[in-house]
């Protein structure tokens, strides 16, 4: 298996999202009312297309919170740009990353867009 295949066909996805960015900046000069209204159109686009990626969807993942980093240097807090997870089956790295053409977190929600990894597993060359 080369370092660009994944363990049995399956991809991690993490969307990004830069909270002191130009998308994040609209979301926060939205009404209350226009968040709410934004947040039940996205929950229900993201709802259907996890029904229609069903069968591609490995593990659901979910939102990601507060970030810890242990380092030589000792325990701290840190920002990052991750945001929510999903494992997915695909039959390329290619076609694992086409699955989120379109993806609400970014059409809809202020996230930037989704990193698509292969998951490596034990034999693999990476």
């Amino acid at each position: 298996m080369s370092t660009t295949e994944s363990h049995e066909g399956h991809y991690l996805a993490v969307f990004t999202s830069d909270k002191t960015g130009p998308r994040w900046q609209a979301w926060y000069a939205m009404t209350e009312a226009e968040q709410r209204a934004t947040d039940a159109a996205g929950l229900a686009a993201v709802k259907a297309w996890d029904a229609a990626n069903r069968d591609s969807i490995v593990y659901g993942g979910g939102p990601l919170g507060p970030t810890k980093r242990m380092s030589a240097d000792g325990l701290s807090d840190v920002v990052n740009t991750l945001t929510v997870f999903v494992v997915v089956r695909a039959a390329s790295h290619e076609a694992a990353a086409r699955l989120f053409d379109g993806h609400p977190h970014f059409t809809i929600f202020p996230c930037d867009g989704v990193e698509v990894m292969p998951l490596l597993g034990p034999g693999s060359d990476g």
